[in-house]
């Protein structure tokens, strides 16, 4: 069974920035597209946002548009771990960030992402606040 467990969040100020870590078990990951994906508050039940992909044996990444130049996703093979580095941190960054996979290829419309990602992990909270 898939597992996922993310790390990282935290209380950040405006401007600030902050790393977060997907550590994925149980999939050979050569085979998968790992997601970022963020649900801010009072959003509970109406789905997620995706914000980043990860074609993981090749490295290919893909961004949400609006947050490409603040988000980056990367990955550490040795580590089986997936990393989200976000930079320049706003208040409506607020969100529980989460990861999850889907088998290659990964998906061309990003604004799909939540409906066509197969497993998830139970995220880690991130809230930029002064």
């Amino acid at each position: 069974q898939p597992q996922f467990v993310e790390s990282g969040g935290g209380l950040v100020q405006p401007g600030g920035s902050l790393r977060l870590s997907c550590a994925a078990s149980g999939l050979d990951l050569e085979r998968f597209v790992i997601g970022w994906f963020r649900q801010a508050p009072g959003k509970e039940g109406t789905g997620y946002e995706g914000i980043s992909q990860i074609v993981y044996s090749a490295g290919a990444t893909y961004h949400k548009p609006s947050l490409r130049r603040r988000f980056t996703i990367s990955r550490d093979k040795a580590k089986q771990t997936v990393y989200l580095q976000m930079s320049d941190l706003r208040p409506e960054d607020t969100a529980v960030y989460s990861c999850a996979a889907r088998p290659i290829p990964a998906v061309k419309d990003m604004t799909r992402m939540d409906e066509e990602y197969d497993y998830r992990g139970r995220g880690t909270q991130v809230t930029v606040s002064s």
